[in-house]
């Protein structure tokens, strides 16, 4: 193979940018389903400005409140604390409802990007090759559940916050020019004034703080990515010890997953250390800058108020402007750490769907070879057929090579092979969630498939949920599912069909596999494909689930992969799985003439023509 999914997805940036991001944006706003994004955004844009309209009258109060305590004027004193309460009042109500319609702005579009992520990831197997694959998108739970909440959340929050800067900008500038005058100068002999002086120094005390902050900031966007992947990875392992608490158990692994888990925990200690460094080299500037801030304007106006020139009045409305100017230009900098976890956050989105669409790549076959998947066009004889088929890793190694085969409906056939011969990829490839490699595969229809491997999965929920999974309980009458569970030996099952359990855990084995074959009887596959299906069970148990499925389905084609030597019995024909060098090939051994009599007279026992 020339390329594989692996170089694709390396021929991107190491660190995604953020159009990726604005793509996802533009898409939710145009989305049909996005449902009142646009009337909240404008209710949220209306409320803000209302917000700089009521900002802009409370600094006119500030004048005239703080005159009127200058004059000694107990009427007017009053009559501003009457405007106060007003403003106050309209302010409240602002913003109160500009929190709820952020907040409904901020969940609707988690929940739309949570919705096509999900639908992304969860389609044909992407979320098999995404963990099979070379490729740098772990932990897509984490990704999808708090990434997709920061990223969103905080987006609503910075765009809001900007334009709540951005406005009150332009609203105070305007004010600070108008109040503050000019100052006048003189350097080399030479006199001179500079008008809006304190616009210029807002501008200055901010660009000033705005550089220092991204310079000694910048590293919390990198620190802030290896903290989260190491929490992801440590919330992992310590999922998988619980789920896996029985085996590690039985062999007294207890102490090998201590190191384990204090091996990940470690790389969050080092991840979190690095960012603590980081924020108090950060804290240092921010702590400074915010003290010097309140007392800078006053300071800077100050000659004015003492010449005559302003009021007290006008020294406290010069302040107030001053400070929304520079709190508005330094937006920037009260951001920056929560800036560089947002960045972390969309970096890490950003990835993933940048792996979920290398796959989209690699499953269109326009560069890089895949394995073709066709399947039998209606009305058309079905059957299953290999066609110079090879199989192989994500990384480009072969494992089945050359091989072909067909198989007709009806027909059963045994595949056997030693261990690592591909049996079980050879599966994958024809479920289509194995596209590494070359050739063709032609398929029956999907929905006539159904397969079965040697660990059932089991969802979450009730009894009834397990066994007509993935169809819902209510389309099979609860009749059809009592009698399959009986047959199949389940029978002391049969009045818990609504107990909802972790089934996974309350089951054997055994009795999973068991519970599997019950739903090939209730949705009646014509291809059924059994891996290791009936390992767990004894040679009798095998024996009963094999009969019971050749007897209640005895049209249909039963494909399976098996070592025990009694599972020759229940197969018309074997394809041997050989390996070599260059991959595995078939190989197909003629049988003795006791074998074949011995099968034959078996399978037409089981037959129900013969009873």
């Amino acid at each position: 193979m020339t390329e594989t999914v692996a170089d694709a997805g390396r021929s991107r940036p190491a660190t995604p940018d953020l159009r990726g991001f604005r793509r996802w944006t533009r898409a939710w706003l145009t989305a049909p389903d996005r449902g009142a994004a646009r009337w909240l955004i404008i209710g949220v844009f209306l409320l803000t400005m209302a917000q700089v309209a009521i900002q802009i009258r409370f600094n006119i109060w500030n004048r005239d409140f703080f005159n009127a305590l200058d004059r000694r004027d107990s009427a007017a004193f009053t009559d501003q604390i009457l405007v106060f309460l007003a403003l106050a009042a309209i302010s409240m109500i602002c913003s109160v409802y500009q929190l709820y319609l952020k907040q409904l702005i901020q969940i609707n579009w988690r929940e739309w990007l949570t919705r096509r992520l999900t639908g992304h990831w969860l389609r044909d197997g992407r979320h098999y090759q995404l963990e099979m694959g070379d490729f740098a998108a772990d932990n897509p739970d984490q990704r999808i559940a708090e990434d997709v909440r920061v990223s969103t959340e905080l987006a609503v929050e910075f765009t809001l916050g900007l334009l709540i800067s951005l406005s009150t900008l332009i609203a105070f500038i305007g004010i600070l020019w108008s109040l503050s005058g000019a100052l006048p100068l003189a350097l080399g002999g030479i006199a001179f004034e500079i008008p809006g002086y304190m616009v210029w120094a807002a501008l200055l005390y901010a660009l000033i703080g705005s550089s220092l902050t991204y310079l000694v900031g910048r590293p919390l966007v990198g620190i802030n990515v290896r903290r989260t992947t190491a929490e992801a990875d440590l919330r992992f392992g310590l999922t998988r010890a619980r789920e896996s608490g029985e085996s590690i158990a039985l062999i007294r692994g207890e102490a090998d997953e201590r190191r384990g888990v204090e091996a990940l925990f470690g790389k969050v200690r080092d991840a979190v250390r690095a960012l603590m460094r980081s924020q108090r080299n950060l804290m240092w500037l921010t702590s400074a800058y915010g003290t010097l801030a309140m007392i800078f304007p006053t300071v800077v106006a100050s000659p004015a108020y003492f010449s005559g020139a302003i009021s007290l009045g006008g020294l406290m409305q010069i302040g107030a402007a001053f400070g929304q100017v520079q709190a508005s230009l330094n937006w920037f900098v009260d951001n920056f750490p929560r800036i560089a976890e947002w960045r972390s956050a969309t970096s890490r989105l950003v990835t993933f769907t940048d792996a979920l669409e290398d796959l989209d790549e690699l499953h269109s076959a326009r560069e890089i070879p895949t394995i073709t998947i066709t399947e039998t066009p209606q009305g058309a004889e079905e059957r299953l057929a290999f066609e110079d088929l090879q199989i192989a890793f994500a990384d480009g190694t072969t494992v089945i090579d050359g091989a072909s085969a067909e198989i007709a409906l009806g027909e059963r056939v045994l595949i056997r092979g030693e261990s690592g011969s591909g049996k079980s990829t050879l599966f994958r490839a024809i479920g289509g969630i194995w596209p590494w490699g070359s050739g063709e595969i032609v398929i029956p229809p999907r929905d006539a498939m159904a397969f079965l491997p040697q660990r059932p999965y089991l969802p979450l929920g009730t009894l009834a949920t397990a066994l007509c999974y993935p169809r819902p309980p209510a389309d099979i009458p609860e009749a059809e599912q009592k009698a399959a569970l009986e047959r199949v030996g389940l029978g002391a099952l049969l009045e818990r069909l609504g107990d909802e359990e972790r089934w996974d855990r309350v089951l054997s084995l055994g009795e999973q596999q068991r519970l599997a074959f019950a739903r090939l009887l209730l949705h009646k596959p014509r291809w059924i494909f059994l891996d290791e299906a009936t390992a767990a069970l004894d040679e009798a148990n095998q024996d009963q689930m094999m009969e019971l499925l050749l007897e209640a389905l005895p049209d249909a084609a039963v494909v399976s992969i098996g070592h025990r030597p009694g599972l020759d019995a229940f197969h018309s024909r074997t394809l041997h799985l050989v390996k070599m060098e260059d991959g595995a090939r078939f190989a197909r051994p003629r049988r003795t003439a006791p074998e074949r009599s011995a099968a034959r007279w078996r399978i037409i026992r089981r037959s129900p023509k013969s009873t």
